[in-house]
């Protein structure tokens, strides 16, 4: 939690605007309330989410900061939202409309631009449509226009710029109709740290929150982030095999010599990347190691050569690779896949302790 704090008062320092500190899915498998705590005792001025019922469950947990939450089903209705005080992200005429609809009225929305992505957001050619009827619902108290956002593609400097381009376009044709909102905001991490001139009012830090990069040629050290998740397991067996002994399921490891075996029981189900079978990197007593043959459900195995190597060994799977251990990018390197996969698919069996 410290390691969350810090890196958000660093990012507050290096884009001088408001941060939202995203925390959706779990707060990226670091547990959504405590990311959000130790973010905004970081600097962080609000929390984003994905849907409604994550912000629901921050407000459950004593969250009272301002709150986004920008993905909704088709036709869901938006009163508990605006009973708990969450900040809508709107992406469609028919979500402004269910937002005007609420009793009481005054509700907060961010209404979200498409510009370039492809997925969720106000299309263009709707623009003229939705910021005429948003500036009508405004005028009558129906609903608070906070804030104005989108997103890049992180594809280029170039791309992201031209989003930023029609996002400009999109906040002249939205002060047109008369909306003026508090904040707008495109950036990510990426962009936040790369592409000063899409900070705006404010940045959306979701993967620097919590100390990975996401650039493949940076290190989160080279960025002045430190990693908050070490992944920990400890040895649950350990046994002596003979050359040509199988590993795991299928065999697709076979020991080349007398060697010594060591079981560690996390698997997939826990949200270690099957796709990292014989690939993936640990660290038992000071040593690296690889998992040996695949991953399972529940465990894998390491082969440890003629190390000692005792049941009850810590093991540690990634963490802060200036501290020695494997780092979360090099499990995604054996996985194929990203950074941000690895934190957020750790399971909910899986202990956190927020030291």
């Amino acid at each position: 939690m410290d390691a969350i704090a810090d890196n958000t008062r660093h990012l507050r320092r290096l884009t001088g605007v408001e941060v939202i500190a995203v925390v959706k899915a779990n707060g990226y498998g670091h547990g959504a309330a405590a990311s959000a705590v130790a973010a905004l005792s970081g600097g962080a001025t609000r929390l984003g989410v994905a849907d409604i019922a994550e912000a629901v469950d921050l407000r459950r947990q004593g969250i009272n900061a301002p709150i986004i939450a920008w993905l909704h089903q088709p036709g869901e209705r938006f009163e508990a939202a605006a009973a708990e005080g969450i900040e809508l992200g709107i992406s469609s005429f028919d979500q402004l409309e269910a937002a005007g609809a609420v009793a009481g009225g005054d509700v907060a929305v961010h209404l979200k631009l498409e510009t370039g992505l492809s997925r969720n957001g106000i299309a263009p050619g709707d623009w003229g449509r939705v910021f005429a009827e948003a500036a009508r619902l405004e005028r009558i108290g129906r609903i608070r226009i906070v804030g104005l956002f989108s997103h890049v593609s992180n594809t280029s400097p170039a791309d992201d710029r031209a989003a930023l381009a029609r996002f400009e376009e999109g906040t002249r044709a939205a002060a047109s109709a008369g909306i003026h909102p508090e904040i707008r905001h495109i950036a990510a991490t990426a962009a936040a740290i790369d592409l000063p001139e899409t900070r705006l009012d404010a940045v959306r830090i979701g993967i620097g929150l919590y100390g990975l990069s996401p650039f493949d040629d940076r290190s989160s050290a080279e960025l002045g982030l430190r990693p908050a998740m070490t992944l920990r397991g400890a040895v649950a067996a350990v046994r002596r095999v003979p050359a040509g002994s199988g590993v795991s399921y299928g065999y697709d490891h076979r020991t080349n010599r007398d060697t010594t075996l060591a079981l560690v029981p996390l698997g997939y189900a826990d949200g270690i990347p099957r796709q990292a079978s014989g690939r993936g990197p640990v660290v038992i007593n000071g040593q690296r190691f690889t998992v040996a043959g695949r991953v399972a459900m529940d465990q894998f195995v390491v082969d440890v050569g003629d190390a000692h190597v005792a049941v009850g060994d810590e093991v540690v799977l990634f963490g802060d690779p200036t501290l020695g251990v494997p780092s979360a990018t090099e499990w995604a390197n054996a996985a194929s896949t990203i950074n941000y996969e690895i934190v957020a698919r750790i399971g909910n069996r899986v202990p956190r302790s927020n030291s």
